[in-house]
């Protein structure tokens, strides 16, 4: 199917902004847009998904392979009108001296041709060397199209036409000036997700706005048309049978989950179950697992707090066995409280523990981690001590915690920080949680180990059809 690698010259430029009026403008039109994102991201493939109203899927090299990357676009390409895949940071930037991570090597994997979105504040004339210059660094990379940014009025885009026309045989399709209305309030994460602003519908719906007035639409879907067919495989079909329930925290302080990881578990005869922690007052009945990911509960603790029953009841499921998996944001609702500033709020208070935010990131980016000789979910190829790379983005810290015989350590840091430094991960009864977040994928295929971790504990008699060690 067609598609697009949306990338910058550098962070920051307004792809993302861009990317979400695309997908929004392009749905508008009756097509089926589906949206993809580079790297390990919540926030942004939230709001592509809200914009297009489709599932967004991450494509990261640090935990998929090369094979695995092209399996789940086409899985999710197949049946779209045309994709949108959104970089991350600059077009060629990445972790490797080689680029072997970049957007550009995104976009030669997948066979995309690129649009790039650039800043022009203050640049004229200097905007044909940058485009030459990303032209030359990799011929093999087809910049196909640019669209200016954040333009000062009419004059200034005239100036950057004529110049980028004189000088280079780069397509301008689309110019944007520069418009309040499109900015997305941001806070310490990036931008506020699109699932707890309820203006969420009507920032989507000025930038398309502004999108379709500014952006030549028929030249952005024949740059698309140029990508060349993917082959078409065939894909296995989810299990028929249901082999267990798992609940599901979405809501407002909680909606960080891949996608593909909520479809990997269907896809093996989970059914799930969502739930508010906010709102409902207990978890949802005749459950055999809870899965709690990332979010914001610092943003939402009053009301965590003040849904007491919420709190009682995940306590107590979680006391009585309940195999439960919680990711960061989830890690830190488990804690005995949160502290933001001079305010604090008690949380469900199973691990004994309490979170402190602070102003500057206390864990970012890639991390590995090893599991400990306590870990408790099935093993992965019957090994002990297995590697897996996830990623980290908190602001938190876990104080007035020690591991004991009770509280055990999940994970060894190879790299990042975990809770300290040296260890990630709380194992207590059934319970792991972690700042770690965890993709499921070929090499760490998380999902189905927590689902065998949990009909072990259900009833050995469901565990017909699935391999254990």
């Amino acid at each position: 199917m067609p598609h697009v690698v949306i990338s910058a010259a550098h962070k920051s430029s307004g792809k993302t902004t861009v990317s979400i009026g695309l997908c929004a403008a392009l749905k508008d039109r009756g097509l089926g847009v589906q949206p993809f994102k580079k790297g390990p991201d919540y926030i942004d493939p939230m709001w592509l998904a809200s914009a297009s109203g489709r599932d967004c899927y991450n494509l990261d090299f640090f935990t998929m392979q090369h094979e695995e990357i092209n399996q789940t676009f086409e899985r999710y390409n197949h049946d779209a009108d045309i994709s949108i895949i959104e970089g991350n940071k600059g077009l060629y930037d990445g972790l490797d001296l080689d680029g072997s991570n970049s957007n550009a090597a995104l976009a030669s994997l997948i066979n995309a041709p690129v649009v790039l979105v650039l800043d022009a504040r203050g640049m004229t004339r200097g905007i044909a060397p940058l485009i030459l210059g990303y032209q030359a660094f990799d011929e093999n990379i087809n910049i196909a199209g640019v669209i200016l940014n954040q333009l000062g009025g009419s004059r200034h885009e005239s100036k950057l036409r004529r110049v980028i026309e004189h000088y280079t045989d780069v397509k301008v399709i689309g110019a944007i000036h520069k418009h309040d209305d499109m900015a997305i309030v941001e806070r310490h994460l990036g931008l506020v997700p699109s699932n707890e602003s309820e203006s969420a519908a009507n920032y989507i719906s000025n930038i398309s706005k502004h999108i379709k007035s500014s952006v030549d639409l028929e030249q952005f879907i024949s740059i698309a048309d140029t990508a060349p067919a993917s082959p078409n495989r065939a894909f296995s079909a989810p299990a028929s049978e249901t082999t267990c329930r798992i609940a599901v925290a979405r809501d407002a302080a909680f909606g960080f989950y891949y996608a593909s990881d909520i479809n990997a578990m269907r896809d093996v005869g989970a059914e799930v179950v969502e739930f508010d922690t906010l709102n409902d007052a207990s978890l949802p009945y005749n459950i055999d697992g809870l899965f709690i990911g990332g979010g914001f509960p610092e943003s939402n603790m009053q009301k965590l707090e003040e849904n007491t029953s919420m709190r009682k009841s995940i306590h107590d499921a979680i006391n009585a066995g309940l195999p439960t998996y919680a990711e960061c944001g989830g890690m830190m609702y488990l804690s005995k409280s949160i502290q933001w500033n001079d305010k604090k709020s008690s949380m469900v208070g199973i691990i004994p523990g309490d979170t402190v935010m602070h102003d500057k990131p206390q864990g970012r980016g890639y991390v590995k981690i090893e599991e400990s000789e306590h870990f408790i979910w099935p093993g992965l190829n019957c090994n002990a001590g297995q590697t897996h790379q996830a990623h980290e983005f908190h602001y938190s810290s876990l104080d007035n915690f020690e591991l004991n015989d009770e509280f055990k350590p999940a994970y060894e840091m190879k790299r990042g920080h975990g809770i300290n430094g040296e260890f990630d991960g709380i194992m207590y009864k059934n319970l792991l949680a972690c700042y770690a977040h965890q993709r499921n994928v070929d090499s760490n295929p998380w999902v189905k180990r927590f689902i065998q971790f949990i009909l072990i504990n259900k009833s050995s008699e469901n565990l017909a059809g699935i391999e254990l060690c």
